[in-house]
């Protein structure tokens, strides 16, 4: 089918034709026409009469060679194919426009995206053969840390041999839909194994040098992820999670105090000392799975080595299985609260406790492995994990039967009632080591020595093996290899078609379908069938950023003004005018895309069409060849059917004693008066129509009257908060030029009018209130910025008390820690969405403040929550007021209502965002800038056509920052399938893990952490299961096999489950993780992205021309000789090695020494060299790309900063028991083959 039959988007036929055009519509040079150039008016990107680019008319799709195949990295061990794209059975001819042939039986390969216009580069054979012999088997490999264990039995040998093999079979002969695998082309599923790594004797090494994760409770007091030192006497908490797999491993004996308690005053960064050190206790969140390591004799069989296939799908005509029942558990639902997951029987210890290994049950817990000690700090921890060597305070015994040894894969283990519930104990198919029975745990039964396990049965000689992690995927090679086959502009006007990943710059053109920029889709082929969607479990949703920033090379969207009729829609649905209306009866009237009824066109609207259906004026019109574009609004579409008031900014500075103490009042009074030149406008030549106003509070609050008739300003007090009013009407809102003066008199005077202030106590909820009634007092929308800086404990609306209790975390009550304390919030964000005041808040807490309950307002309103903890005016001065500078000079929209129709078959179900809604259809914010990005749940309602495909319009009205009322219109067109395979062949893993992420972090508010993870994992292990058993080619079952697009879900849901939000360490406070909650929630995919899998960037080479390659989050590729980068979106850390090279010190510090360099610096000294200067450019060009400033912080190896800098090592194990990638790849193939037997 040719795209262009359904959904009208480019075509040959294109030139406007000048004897049928509209008045005043002469063509410009195949762009729009001059007429459109008053309408691009208070936009200041747009160019009167500017040309949009790509829109000359062309004879063919842009040449996008999207499905052509990168040349493989061969270096690895082994081909795991190209990041994405489908195979293409060879590039069609350069001159003829190619139809876009979907499904024709001749063709016999899948094309997803416009045919490629070039020569594909040439690509190795979709399988490589892996050699065996290349892998060095014998010598020392000290970067696999070993843990011994017993030997293990033969039957275990053989059942663990046919779990994992590595084979490179040639893929089946294809079926229509597919192409036999030539050299050409890429695969579609990649199968991974692991390489066999060397085999160890039970040896221990001599090196006592150790590389644990380090006690997590003894640095407490150093470790403050989002914001800064801890506080006194503030307890790091205990979390009483129920372990999750394996119980937490702490060691026999508590291990010394040297060993695990740092001393806090070596932090450096100003911090007081903690009130105790903590010693290690046993109930710790745990999602830790034991280390993969797969017992393999020494002599195994050639035949059953594992594998880990690459090869197309098999798909001989009528060879999908039958349709599997439904999985057990709906991606919809969450675990009702208590109930383990499907696969995990889950058990209680028996057994008394031995007292004297009792450790005290209300510290939290130091994370340590049998027999493995953290080093005291005064000795050098080198980066290599080794083996561990035996430490004197174990008994000797146990030493060699602290491990479990896994029972096979198709072996079901006894039922040991020390196997806790979580990630469920081995039934089928080993996954890491079980661990022995942990101190605090009764044995494996009653009356057993609790230091080790009974010994299995004497068998062949203890060889054990690790998965190799550079033959699983890898983040870096998919990112690298995305980047490398994105050489031209991407064009949107092929249906359907993947666009380049979120980690690669490219340039957009608007050919019919909104950019990736604005809306970013988990499938870009939908299911036709709601079974198939069943059947798969793969989520379709779509993420909306609706005001997104454009880079410069880009055209904003045109602004089309209908005049006095509005804007053109469909009679039934509503739809506006878009590339999918189809015009029939010479163009008398038009069919929508959406609900396929039929509308006369308006006279004035009324155009000719050609030869091939299309109107002759289709390129004259954004509205008909663009994807995105805006309406200008007539009267009917605003609020009481009359033109909106230019929007109001609002300041309410906290004056209470923390708030002048910390600086944090100089500062905002000091910025404002800069920053009030730099209000939001459209046109830059134009001064901003926003008008300002000013409240300060405390217990009471005060409201200043700064007329530009006024000498000084003048101070109204409001001390009856039950009923808030604003004292004065005129002179509460200002124009900024007009009473200059007068504000400026009134910012040098707060903070002289409030530095003695004894007062401590604040109030909140009168603060929005007040807001909220001096904007419905000036009948405008606007924005309130609260600063702020305590728990709002005065007898006042909206009175909140402290209930920050540790011992809820990990039970089932621990979800009420994130919902609101009181209703009151709720009913206040109702009242400030209706009058469009959107919030931003400012915090600055040395302490709880309850973020769940204070940012109900701010997110319920489409607002930011900005949190600096334990402000500093020193260290933290910039992070302020970089976040406050681009806040307050950000786009924004006001009054926003956002609705999304689709085309019949689905519809939106759900969505998840900052906004409010007062119905299950219309998205309302009363605030919506150009970072927030709201994500939507579609499901099935019918059948969907593979011809028509799936059709989806965004629209979004709302007041812009100059006072217009504007409606901006994004669609977007997807195909469609009746093949799984056609569905798994272009999903966008980002975009899937952004809509989890939220769905996960949505549901803690009502489920227990616990089953919100293990949700999680079962519906990837269903999505990933569902696609081995429908598409992939039949192999053994220790084969782990994933499809191409989506061969890094396993990696990234990792780090979604180890989050802070739902895996806490013990020193997350509950703030951190309410205000981690509320700000993903409104993330777009790109932020999502690198704060899940943060971006290290090595530095040891830097030139002036692109960025080095980044290395994957995992503490084994980071050298001493090195320094990184590594950026989370929040966060930038620079980590330097112990061993640095002292030119390169000189260069970027200006210091020849590693112990010279000072940790607490803000900044990168201005050092007059290229790396220096490359350097700062880098960091610079980081922040730019993030809607919140990142703090630098330097972070030297061995320091006591580095927990910190390793936290986001997200490959690793974490400190709070979230598993290492390695394990979590066992651990999924389980998962996956526990449902596919």
């Amino acid at each position: 089918m040719n795209v262009n039959q359904h959904t009208p988007m480019a075509s040959p036929y294109g030139q406007p034709q000048p004897g049928y055009g509209q008045p005043g519509y002469a063509p410009l040079d195949g762009g729009y026409p001059a007429p459109y150039a008053p309408y691009n008016g208070p936009a200041s990107a747009y160019q009167p009469g500017a040309q949009p680019q790509g829109y000359s008319p062309f004879t063919s799709f842009p040449s996008k060679a999207v499905a052509a195949n990168p040349v493989s990295d061969l270096s690895s061990p082994l081909d795991l194919g190209p990041a994405r794209g489908p195979p293409t059975s060879g590039p069609p001819p350069v001159s003829a426009p190619q139809p876009y042939n979907q499904y024709s039986q001749s063709q016999g390969d899948m094309q997803n995206g416009p045919p490629p216009m070039t020569q594909a580069p040439p690509r190795s054979a979709a399988s490589q053969p892996y050699n065996q012999g290349a892998m060095n088997l014998s010598g020392a490999h000290p970067s696999y840390p070993q843990h011994y264990g017993p030997p293990p039995t033969m039957q275990q040998v053989t059942n663990q041999m046919t779990g994992m093999q590595i084979t490179s079979g040639p893929p089946t002969p294809a079926g229509p839909g597919f192409a036999p695998t030539h050299s050409s082309q890429s695969p579609v599923s990649t199968a991974y194994s692991a390489a066999p790594p060397p085999s160890y004797t039970q040896a221990p090494p001599t090196s006592s040098a150790l590389t644990q994760p380090p006690p997590v409770g003894a640095t407490a007091a150093s470790q403050q992820y989002y914001g800064g030192p801890q506080p006194p006497n503030q307890q790091p908490f205990n979390s009483a999670l129920p372990p999750t797999s394996q119980q937490p491993f702490t060691s026999s004996a508590p291990p010394p105090p040297a060993q695990q308690t740092f001393p806090a005053s070596s932090f450096s960064g100003p911090m007081p000392p903690p009130s105790q050190a903590p010693a290690p206790p046993v109930s710790r969140p745990q999602q830790s799975f034991p280390p993969a390591q797969l017992p393999f004799s020494s002599a195994p069989p050639p035949v059953s080595q594992p594998s880990f296939v690459s090869g197309p799908p098999s798909s001989a005509p009528g060879s999908f299985p039958p349709r599997a029942p439904p999985p057990s558990s709906q991606p919809g639902s969450f675990l009702p609260p208590g109930a383990p997951p499907t696969s995990a029987p889950s058990g209680q210890y028996p057994g008394p406790m031995p007292p004297q290994q009792q450790p005290p049950p209300s510290q939290p817990s130091p994370y340590h492995s049998p027999s493995q000690q953290q080093p005291p700090p005064s000795q050098p921890s080198p980066y290599h994990s080794g083996p561990p060597p035996p430490r004197a305070q174990m008994p000797p015994t146990p030493m060699a039967q602290s491990n479990h040894l896994p029972p096979g894969p198709l072996q079901q283990p006894p039922s040991q009632p020390a196997m806790q519930g979580g990630f469920p104990p081995q039934q089928n198919g080993a996954f890491g080591q079980v661990r022995g029975p942990q101190p605090g745990y009764a044995g494996p039964y009653p009356g057993q020595p609790n230091y080790g396990a009974p010994a299995p049965a004497p068998a062949a000689p203890p060889a054990q093996k690790r998965l190799d992690p550079d033959a699983i995927p890898s983040p870096i090679q998919v990112i690298e290899d995305d980047k490398a086959k994105c050489t031209e502009p991407f064009t949107t006007g092929v249906r359907g078609q993947a666009p380049p990943l979120v980690t690669t710059n490219f340039q957009a053109k608007d050919q019919g379908n909104a950019s990736p920029r604005y809306i970013r889709c988990t499938a870009y082929n939908m299911p036709c069938t709601a079974d198939m969607a069943k059947q798969s479990q793969v989520p379709l949703a779509a993420v909306i950023k609706p005001l997104a920033t454009l880079p410069p090379d880009e055209t904003p969207p045109y602004l089309v003004d209908h005049g006095e009729g509005g804007p053109i829609r469909c009679n039934r649905c509503k739809a506006y005018m878009c590339p999918y209306m189809q015009f029939i009866e010479g163009g008398r009237r038009f069919q929508c895309g959406f609900c396929s009824c039929v509308t006369e066109v308006p006279p004035h609207y009324f155009q000719h069409l050609d030869h091939t259906g299309k109107r002759m004026d289709c390129y004259d019109r954004p509205e008909l060849s663009l994807g995105s574009y805006e309406f200008l609004a007539t009267v009917d579409y605003c609020k009481n059917n009359k033109l909106p008031q230019p929007p109001a900014f609002i300041f309410l500075i906290d004056v209470s004693y923390n708030a002048v103490k910390s600086g944090m009042v100089s500062i905002v009074c000091q910025e404002l008066k800069t920053l009030l030149d730099y209000l939001p406008r459209e046109n830059p030549e134009v001064d901003s129509v926003v008008r300002v106003g000013f409240v300060t509070y405390n217990k009471v609050l005060h409201f200043y009257n700064v007329k530009s008739s006024l000498a000084q300003p003048q101070m109204l007090v409001v001390s009856d908060l039950s009923d808030m009013f604003v004292p004065l009407l005129d002179g509460f809102l200002v124009n900024v030029n007009e009473s200059r003066l007068v504000i400026e008199s009134l910012l040098d005077q707060i903070p002289e009018m409030f530095a003695d202030t004894r007062e401590t106590e604040t109030v909140f909820g009168p603060v929005i209130q007040a807001g909220l009634e001096a904007l419905k007092a000036a009948d405008c929308a606007g924005k309130l910025f609260v600063f702020h800086t305590s728990l709002p404990i005065t007898e006042a609306p909206g009175k909140l008390k402290n209930r920050e209790d540790k011992k809820l975390i990990g039970t089932d009550k621990e979800k009420s820690l994130f919902q609101p304390q009181v209703s009151f919030y709720n009913t206040l964000a109702k009242e400030c969405v209706a009058q469009g005041c959107c919030v931003d808040l400012f915090l600055f807490p040395n302490q709880y403040v309850d973020v769940a309950t204070l940012g109900v307002v701010p997110v319920s309103t489409g607002g930011s929550v900005y949190k600096y903890t334990y402000f500093q005016a020193q260290s933290d001065q910039e992070r302020f007021l970089k976040d406050l500078r681009r806040d307050i000079q950000k786009l924004v929209g006001f009054d926003a209502v956002m609705r999304v129709r689709t085309s019949t078959g689905i519809r939106a179900t759900d969505f998840f965002g900052s906004f409010f809604m007062s119905n299950t259809t219309d998205v309302e914010l009363a605030g919506l800038d150009c970072d927030k990005a709201i994500t939507v749940e579609f499901k099935h309602d019918d059948k969907l056509s593979e011809e028509t495909g799936a059709l989806m319009q965004c629209a979004v009205l709302y007041t812009s920052c100059s006072g217009q009322r504007r409606l901006r219109i994004h669609n977007m067109a997807v195909n469609c399938c009746s093949q799984l395979a056609d569905l798994y062949r272009n999903c966008e893993t980002d975009t899937i893990i952004n809509f989890l992420a939220k769905y996960a972090f949505r549901g803690i508010l009502n489920n227990p952490t616990k089953a919100v993870r293990d949700t999680l994992v079962n519906q990837c292990a269903q999505i990933l299961a569902c696609y081995r058993k429908n598409c992939a080619s039949p192999s053994s079952a220790g084969q782990l096999i994933l499809p191409e697009c989506m061969k890094l879900l396993p990696v990234y849901l990792n780090c979604v489950l180890k989050s802070d939000v739902l895996l806490p360490g013990a020193d997350v406070s509950l703030d951190d993780r309410a205000y981690l909650r509320q700000l993903i929630s409104c993330m777009d995919v790109a932020e999502t992205q690198v704060f899940f899998y943060p971006r290290l960037l090595p530095l040891m080479k830097l030139d002036s021309g692109s960025l080095p390659v980044a290395v994957r989050d995992s503490e084994e590729r980071l050298s001493k000789g090195g320094v990184y980068l590594l950026e989370t979106g929040l966060h930038l850390f620079l980590w330097v090695g112990a061993s640095v090279q002292q030119e390169l010190l000189l260069n970027i510090f200006g210091t020849p020494s590693f112990s010279q360099i000072d940790s607490s610096m803000m900044s990168l000294p201005v050092l007059d060299n290229p790396i220096s200067q490359r350097l700062r450019e880098v960091i610079d060009s980081f922040r730019a790309q993030r809607s919140r400033y990142m703090k630098l912080m330097v972070v030297k190896q061995e320091d006591r900063a580095e927990l910190i800098f390793r936290h986001f090592l997200v490959e690793d194990k974490s400190a709070s028991g979230g598993a290492s990638y390695v394990d979590f790849l066992c651990h999924m193939h389980k998962e996956i083959r526990q449902l596919l037997s």
